[in-house]
């Protein structure tokens, strides 16, 4: 499953190398999950490198479950004691996101196929790409399980795979955007 999603990392991140700013949409279903943990993540990571300025960073749901609502109060509890704050408002993805986005990362096949149908052109899904593509920690993950249903230790390991993904998603666009023009 990685091999289908390293081509796709690869090309997204070249072509978002090239870009003044970056900007991410993080995709789960509801979006009061993994997607508001991953976009609290990243905007951590990005506000340690002092790089705010440079990315714009969401998260949204491809269903409109919870729109409105807060992140669910479990997982901003396991967040909050990793440093983690999750403020964001749940919403909905729309069309216009592929517009606005220059990357749109599902964390399951599920989104993604979601997130595929959605997309207003072949060209546009090109920004899709999985969060797993990212994963390198737990080989036996090809997807950021929901932990909803789950104990304590779904919203920590949830936790845990979206702190290895967004690092490396994070050192992925820094290396590229650094890398000798004739590399490219």
């Amino acid at each position: 499953m990685m091999d289908i999603y390293e081509k796709r990392r690869r090309r997204a991140i070249a072509r978002i190398a090239g870009l003044p700013a970056v900007k991410v949409l993080f995709v789960c279903l509801g979006n009061i999950c993994r997607s508001p943990a991953a976009h609290g993540v990243m905007q951590a990571i990005v506000d340690a490198h002092g790089d705010s300025a440079l990315w714009h960073i969401d998260s949204a749901g491809t269903g409109d479950y919870h729109t409105g609502d807060l992140p669910d109060r479990r997982m901003r509890v396991h967040a909050q004691r990793r440093g983690y704050s999750l403020t964001h408002r749940a919403r909905q993805v729309r069309e216009t996101d592929f517009d606005d986005f220059d990357l749109i990362v599902p964390m399951d096949a599920s989104n993604d196929r979601n997130l595929m149908r959605l997309a207003p052109s072949t060209e546009l899904a090109e920004k899709i790409v999985p969060m797993a593509a990212w994963i390198d920690i737990c080989t036996r993950y090809d997807h950021v399980p929901d932990p909803y249903y789950e104990g304590a230790e779904g919203f920590e390991l949830v936790l845990d795979l979206l702190e290895n993904a967004c690092n490396r998603l994070f050192d992925d666009i820094e290396r590229e955007k650094k890398a000798p023009a004739e590399n490219k």
